[in-house]
């Protein structure tokens, strides 16, 4: 599992404040979406460590907004970040976005970066946009050295960087979006180096405090009232979502007091630790060093100054005397694992107490196993802390704690609100059909894709009328494993494809495998399920979705992934002879058999009819017989 975040806690956002919220489905139903503006996104996972920005704070405006709001949608894995779909230009040109409230800058590679890498979509290219225009050097600005355009530059904590040039043009929100599209400022790439110009996803999206952020243009044009919200999905599913905007907080919503002043990030008023309804006796100052307890949406663990950390694991540790100790799945790093607490998701609250974070105010935050765990990815059953103890005084809380949990900011009243709820359902009851339909002057015949990887396809729902009787599924992925000295069990992949798929392990199988260096090509099958002959619609069309879509996430502990091309095949209606010819033959076997046994058995009763018939005792009388004359020949003799 990717833990870059694991080493570059400290080093966050430089001047920006963060914001982290989480958005779930079962209270949709109380959640008043038509109180301000928000916009939903799609989101997916992942684990883009912290970042050092050099952003300046402001403090906010209160304003009363009518509503507008999107409906938001994406997968919580094993990727490392969220990424949202965002549209730019005229006509849009679509990229998969990092959502990152440690980033102010928004910006995706230009088609005149001559150091960009790869990425998921083709780079924008603002010849072909009608509405680009590049921002010209002005007092507000860093310009380049030409004096004639607005530059940015962005250096990160793990060492990658981001630099180009600023520009506006049109940016849409997707074909769900109530929100029509605005005019903002965003970087076009030049120069991208490091971990951004090896990812898939095709740039960042920029959540944080500061004039460039996201969230604060669409405040300033007076769009969106200055909240936003998250919603991540849980341990085994996913789903999640993102608001741009007020909501009204539901009932049984848990606040926290949120100081901008603090720190340049989002964080929280953190007292008190408590395992299993027993407080850790820990110093209330231990959670207030250096930053305090901050909200990241950019880190995928939580990590506690080490005082804490100890308190908590040995905690942990004392509840769950009939677990084993075992090694972690990456001999890297010295992750605190246990075993038997069996493989599903749904029960391991049986065996791992509740862990509740006790705010300045006496309100609770209660986390549950999923928001301190992650799963073994080489032992079943078998689960690790997700919590790590942190190499300065900074608490920092990422996704994992915030797991099925709605996270509010309410950066206009300076508070975080949380509820635990059930995040994975949000995209379909904001997709409820009376919700009001959106426009966009996105085309309505481009698919959203909101995967960071791209996919080419063989085959698609339209190839299969009905889709009846699909007999298999295949699909290909390149992987690029992390240690090129270790070949991957990737067998072990099954059941994660298995569990994405939501079908069985045995249908799963790997077909062919290829290597060049650390570069794999994998070719799996989906297969009916033993007790049928091909694999049900409802299944099929959900998996080709995944497919076409490119949403299929994979286990991070391998590598990085691609995925190629997949092909669905129909189960032809097969004639009598084609169904029956192994029962036909199957009988003529048998009849066979059976025929040259019952021969058999006829012979061998007729001899021994045979030789009952010419046996006699030794003692029986022996019928006297009239001698026959001797022949001439013998008479002379």
């Amino acid at each position: 599992m990717d833990r870059p975040s694991l080493l570059l806690i400290p080093l966050l956002f430089i001047t920006t404040v963060i914001s982290i919220f989480v958005f779930d489905l079962t209270t949709a139903d109380e959640l008043d979406l038509t109180a301000e503006s928000p916009m939903i996104f799609p989101l997916s996972y992942s684990s883009l460590p912290p970042r050092v920005e050099d952003i300046r704070r402001r403090r906010l405006h209160q304003s009363q907004l009518p509503n507008a709001h999107m409906k938001l949608y994406d997968d919580l894995l094993s990727n490392g970040y969220y990424t949202t779909r965002l549209w730019i230009g005229t006509p849009p040109q679509e990229f998969a976005l990092i959502v990152d409230t440690g980033s102010t800058v928004t910006y995706v590679p230009c088609s005149t970066c001559k150091q960009c890498g790869k990425h998921q979509d083709p780079k924008f290219q603002p010849e072909l946009s009608s509405s680009y225009q590049a921002l010209k050097c002005n007092p507000d600005c860093n310009c380049d050295d030409e004096g004639k355009l607005c530059v940015y530059e962005r250096r990160y904590a793990e060492m990658s960087s981001s630099s180009g040039v600023l520009s506006e043009d049109l940016i849409s929100f997707g074909n769900e979006s109530q929100l029509s599209p605005q005019r903002a400022v965003f970087g076009c790439e030049n120069v991208e180096t490091g971990d951004l110009f090896s990812q898939r996803a095709d740039g960042i999206m920029g959540l944080g405090r500061g004039k460039l952020s996201v969230v604060d243009q669409l405040v300033d044009k007076g769009v969106i009232e200055d909240t936003f919200s998250l919603c991540y999905g849980g341990m085994e599913v996913g789903g999640g979502a993102m608001v741009l905007g007020k909501i009204y907080p539901p009932a049984g919503m848990v606040f926290s007091h949120s100081d901008p002043f603090r720190s340049p990030y989002y964080n929280i008023d953190l007292k008190q630790m408590h395992v299993a309804g027993k407080s850790l006796k820990l110093n209330p100052k231990v959670f207030n060093g250096k930053h305090g307890t901050v909200l990241d949406s950019g880190t995928t663990y939580a990590y506690f100054p080490k005082e804490a950390f100890i308190a908590i694991k040995a905690a942990v540790i004392k509840e769950i005397p009939s677990l084993k100790r075992i090694h972690g799945p990456d001999p890297n790093y010295d992750d605190v694992c246990f075993s038997g607490a069996g493989r599903d998701v749904a029960e391991i609250h049986n065996f791992f107490p509740e862990i509740a974070m006790e705010f300045g105010n006496g309100q609770n935050l209660i986390l549950s196993p999923e928001n301190y765990l992650f799963r073994h990815t080489k032992v079943r059953g078998a689960y690790c802390l997700g919590i790590f103890p942190d190499r300065d005084s900074t608490t920092l809380l990422g996704g994992i704690v915030v797991r099925n949990t709605l996270v509010t900011y309410d950066r206009e009243n300076d508070k975080l609100g949380f509820l635990k709820t059930n995040c994975s359902d949000l995209w379909r009851r904001l997709a409820a059909p009376d919700s009001p339909a959106p426009t966009s002057p996105v085309s309505q015949n481009k698919t959203s894709s909101i995967s960071p990887s791209p996919a080419t396809s063989e085959s698609s729902t339209t190839d299969l009328p009905g889709v009846f009787r699909v007999g298999v599924i295949t699909f290909e992925v390149s992987i690029s494993v992390n240690n090129s000295s270790q070949k991957p069990e990737f067998s072990e992949m099954a059941d994660f494809i298995a569990h994405e798929l939501d079908i069985k392990s045995s249908q799963v199988h790997l077909l062919n495998i290829s290597s060049r260096g650390n570069e794999y090509r994998l070719k799996w099958g989906i297969f009916p399920a033993q007790s049928s002959e091909y694999i049900s619609n409802t299944t099929a069309l959900n998996i080709m979705l995944l497919l076409k879509e490119n949403r299929l996430r994979l286990p991070g502990q391998f590598g990085s992934y691609k995925l190629l091309e997949w092909k669905a095949e129909q189960k032809q209606k097969q004639s009598w002879w084609e169904t029956h010819v192994l029962g036909v033959v199957a009988g003529v076997v048998i009849s066979l058999l059976v025929t040259s046994v019952m021969i058999k058995l006829v012979l061998v009763w007729r001899r021994r009819k045979q030789e009952e018939a010419t046996y006699e005792p030794v003692s029986a009388a022996v019928k006297e017989q009239e001698l026959q004359p001797l022949s001439s020949d013998t008479s002379n003799a």
